[in-house]
């Protein structure tokens, strides 16, 4: 089995395996953390595989974009848009970063500690 056929976000985005979806995009499919770190916690996913933020070239400009407006409508549905909420990159294992498939977590529904613990 092949990465790309084995990373669990590709099979999320390709109906193989459930998730709560909160928004799409025709790139881009948004659903809610299976371990959520916050009361709103959705993942923002592009449709297409990359792997990570570090692999981003300037052909993906659109799908970044589009991943980036799909964030604001979760800010909006999840009713965080008004209060703040903050969008987060994990890049590798240092990071924490679990599957390695490009994912923009939207974060929020209360007042965040800083620095992040």
């Amino acid at each position: 089995m092949g990465e790309v056929t084995a990373c669990v976000f590709c099979r999320i985005v390709g109906g193989e395996l459930p998730a709560d979806e909160v928004a799409s995009s025709p790139a881009t499919l948004a659903f809610r953390d299976a371990e959520p770190a916050m009361p709103s916690h959705v993942l923002v996913v592009p449709r297409d595989h990359i792997e990570s933020a570090d692999a981003l070239e300037p052909a993906h400009a659109r799908v970044l974009s589009e991943m980036l407006q799909t964030a604001q409508q979760v800010a909006r549905a999840e009713g965080i848009a008004g209060s703040g909420y903050r969008l987060v990159f994990n890049v590798g294992d240092d990071a924490r970063n679990s599957v390695p498939h490009l994912h923009l977590h939207v974060l929020g529904g209360r007042p965040m500690d800083w620095p992040p613990g």
